[in-house]
C-alpha cells in the first residue's frame, strides 16, 4: 500500500492520536504516528514556500539597496552643493559665481544619480527663490535677474552634465578654491 492508496479518515486529516488537543498539525502527521515512514510530504509545496520567500527577500533587499545607495548619493550631492556655496561665500571674489555653481553641481553629480538630482533640485530651488528676493532685497529688475538666473542655470547645467568647471574659473581666484 503506497501513501495515496492509504485511507484516511476525515479526522486523521488534522489530528494525530499523539496530538495535544488544540495543536496544530498537518495533514501527513497520521501517517508517521500509524508507524508507516513510507510516506513524507511531498517537497514541492515547502520548497515552493521556501523559494517564494527567498525570492521576495531577494528583490526586497535588492530594491532597499538601491533606494538606500540612491539617497546615500543624494546627501553626499548635497553637502557638496554647500560645500561650493561655503566656499562662494568665503571666497566673495567678484565674477566667481558661475564657477561655483558649476563646481557644487559637478561635485555632488560624481556621486550618480542621487548626486545629479539632489543637485538639480538644490539648484532650480535656488534660482526660484532667487527669482523672488532679487528684487526685494538687491533691487535688481526682472531683466537682470533672469540674465543671470539663465546664466546660473547653464553653469549648473554645464557642472552636470560632467565637464570642466574651470571652465568658469576667472582669472586670479586664489588656488585654495
Amino acid at each position: 500500500m503506497t501513501c495515496r492508496d492509504s485511507p484516511r479518515a476525515p479526522d486523521q486529516l488534522f489530528s494525530s492520536p499523539l496530538s495535544l488537543p488544540g495543536m496544530a498539525q498537518n495533514k501527513y502527521s497520521h501517517l508517521s504516528a500509524a508507524g508507516t515512514d513510507q510516506c513524507s510530504p511531498p517537497l514541492g509545496i515547502s520548497t515552493m514556500k521556501l523559494f517564494t520567500g527567498l525570492i521576495l527577500c531577494s528583490l526586497v533587499l535588492g530594491v532597499h539597496s538601491q533606494w538606500m545607495s540612491f539617497f546615500g548619493e543624494a546627501y553626499e550631492g548635497a553637502k557638496d552643493m554647500w560645500r561650493a556655496y561655503s566656499d562662494m561665500r568665503e571666497a566673495n571674489y567678484k565674477g566667481a559665481d558661475k564657477y561655483f555653481h558649476a563646481r557644487g553641481n559637478y561635485d555632488a553629480a560624481q556621486r550618480g544619480p542621487g548626486g545629479a538630482w539632489a543637485a538639480k533640485v538644490i539648484s532650480d530651488a535656488r534660482e526660484n527663490i532667487q527669482r523672488f528676493t532679487d528684487p526685494l532685497f538687491k533691487g535688481t529688475t526682472s531683466g537682470q535677474g533672469q540674465e543671470d538666473s539663465r546664466a546660473d542655470q547653464a553653469a549648473n547645467e554645464w557642472g552636470r552634465s560632467g565637464k570642466d568647471p574651470n571652465h568658469f574659473r576667472p582669472a586670479g581666484l586664489p588656488d585654495k578654491y
